[in-house]
C-alpha cells in the first residue's frame, strides 16, 4: 500500500471518530431521556393552545390569564396560553370527526371516560392513543368534582321516611311507584318521580351516572362488560332511566334546576360543582332548599390534562404545555378552584378556608370530606360503549 493511499484511510478513521464522537457528547451533555421530548430550538414564544371543558373553564381562563402576565419562559422562549371553552362531547365529536381546528396542544375534558372514548376512536384508525395514561405527557387531573344527589328538601324528607335513605335502589322504587308521589307519603299534586339527569349520548356526566348506578346494583368498584350487558342489571337500570324528565334536550344542569324548580326533577344525581355555584340561586328562588346526598357509589370528574401526542404539535409546545399544566397544580392556584365549587387536585391544598362553597353550604348536606363513599374506578372504554349501546338501543328510542 502506497503512502499516499495510508494517508488517505487515516484521514477518513479520524473523521468518522470525531463525528462519533461529538454525537455521543452531544447525547450524554443533553441528559437525553427516551421519556422526554426534547423541544427543537426556535424563534419566538410558544403558544399553547387549551380547549377546556365549561365547569373548570372560567378557573382555567383566569390561570392562564395569571401564567401570561408572569411571562413564563421555556429554554429562553416566552410562552402565551391561550384557553377556548367547550362541552366536552362536542370536543370529543369534533376529535373523532377530524374537525378540531385549530388543533389544541392539551385538552381539558370532563372526565377520563372522554379521553378513552377519543382514543378509542383513534385506536380504530391510527392503530395507536392520541392521548397518554402513563410517562411524562400521561393525563393527570386538575381539580376534583363528585356526582352528588340535589334533592329539594320536601321530596328527600319523603323518601327517607319512606325507605331510610337516599340511594339508587331508592330511586328505583319510587320511579316505579305506580301512585306517584301519593303512593309514597307525599302530595298527590307532585305527580309521578321525576328524574334529572342528562342524555349520556349528550353529556358525560349522564353516562357517570349509569356507572355509579352499576356499582351500586354490585356492591363493587370495577365494572365489567359483563356486568352492564347482564340482562337483570339492564332491566333495572331501564326502569330507573324511565323517570328521566325529558330526553330530548338531554343536557340537564343544576341552572335548569334553579329556573324551573320541580319541573326538571324532583332529585338528581349531578355535578357537585354546579351544586355549589347555583345553590345561592335555588334557595332564593325556591321556598323548598335543595339538600346535596352523597352516594354509597361515587364517580367523579377529574378534569384532566391530556397532551396531543400528535405530529401536528412539536416538542417544544408539548413541553410548554407541561409547564402550564404543573402551573395548574400549584398551591395558589389550586386554591383559587374553591370558588368554583371544585375540589383542589393537589392534595396539600385544604378544601376549607376562604371564598371555599364547602363552607358556605355545609348546612344543606354539603361535605368537605365524604367517609362514606366508594369511589368508583374508572372503567375501560369497553364498557363505557356497552352502556352507550345499551342506551341507544333501549331508552333513547322510547
Amino acid at each position: 500500500m502506497n503512502r499516499t493511499r495510508v494517508i488517505f484511510f487515516v484521514i477518513i478513521g479520524l473523521a468518522v471518530l470525531i463525528v462519533a464522537g461529538g454525537v455521543i457528547w452531544s447525547q450524554l451533555s443533553n441528559g437525553n431521556d427516551p421519556g422526554i421530548i426534547e423541544p427543537e430550538a426556535e424563534e419566538g414564544d410558544l403558544e399553547v393552545y387549551v380547549v377546556s371543558a365549561l365547569p373548570v373553564a372560567e378557573w382555567v381562563q383566569e390561570a392562564a390569564r395569571q401564567f401570561n402576565a408572569e411571562s413564563h419562559t421555556l429554554d429562553g422562549r416566552g410562552i402565551q396560553v391561550t384557553v377556548a371553552p367547550m362541552d366536552g362531547y362536542t370536543a370529543r365529536g369534533r376529535y373523532e370527526r377530524d374537525e378540531m381546528d385549530p388543533l389544541p396542544t392539551a385538552w381539558v375534558p370532563d372526565s377520563r371516560y372522554l379521553v378513552e372514548l377519543v382514543n378509542a376512536s383513534f385506536v380504530e384508525r391510527l392503530g395507536r392513543d392520541v392521548f397518554l395514561t402513563d410517562g411524562e405527557y400521561r393525563t393527570r387531573p386538575l381539580a376534583i368534582s363528585l356526582l352528588a344527589w340535589g334533592i329539594y328538601d320536601s321530596r328527600a324528607q319523603v323518601l327517607e321516611e319512606q325507605f331510610g335513605e337516599i340511594s339508587w335502589e331508592t330511586i328505583h322504587d319510587a320511579a316505579m311507584a305506580p301512585g306517584g308521589w301519593a303512593e309514597l307519603g307525599g302530595q298527590g299534586d307532585w305527580g309521578y318521580f321525576k328524574l334529572a339527569i342528562s342524555n349520556p349520548r349528550k353529556n358525560i356526566s349522564g353516562l357517570a351516572a349509569m356507572v355509579a348506578a352499576a356499582g351500586e346494583y354490585y356492591d363493587k368498584t370495577n365494572i365489567t362488560v359483563e356486568d352492564v350487558t347482564n340482562p337483570e342489571f339492564q332491566e333495572w337500570l331501564r326502569e330507573i332511566m324511565s323517570s328521566m324528565s325529558d330526553l330530548s334536550g338531554g343536557t340537564y344542569t343544576v341552572a335548569d334546576l334553579a329556573l324551573f324548580g320541580y319541573t326538571t326533577g324532583d332529585a338528581g344525581q349531578l355535578l357537585e360543582s354546579d351544586l355549589l355555584v347555583n345553590m345561592q340561586g335555588i334557595q332564593s328562588r325556591w321556598s323548598d332548599p335543595l339538600r346535596i346526598y352523597y352516594p354509597e357509589y361515587v364517580s367523579w370528574f377529574d378534569f384532566p390534562f391530556t397532551i396531543w401526542m400528535g405530529p401536528e404539535t412539536s416538542a417544544a409546545e408539548k413541553n410548554a404545555a407541561l409547564e402550564f399544566e404543573q402551573y395548574l397544580l400549584t398551591p395558589e392556584v389550586q386554591q383559587a378552584a374553591l370558588a368554583y365549587g371544585l375540589r383542589p387536585a393537589n392534595p396539600d391544598v385544604p378544601i376549607t378556608g376562604q371564598s371555599s362553597l364547602f363552607d358556605q353550604w355545609a348546612s344543606q348536606g354539603v361535605l368537605g370530606v365524604v367517609p362514606r363513599t366508594t369511589a368508583m374506578r374508572s372503567p375501560d372504554r369497553d364498557v363505557l360503549q356497552a352502556l352507550l349501546r345499551w342506551f341507544d338501543l333501549n331508552v333513547a328510542g322510547r
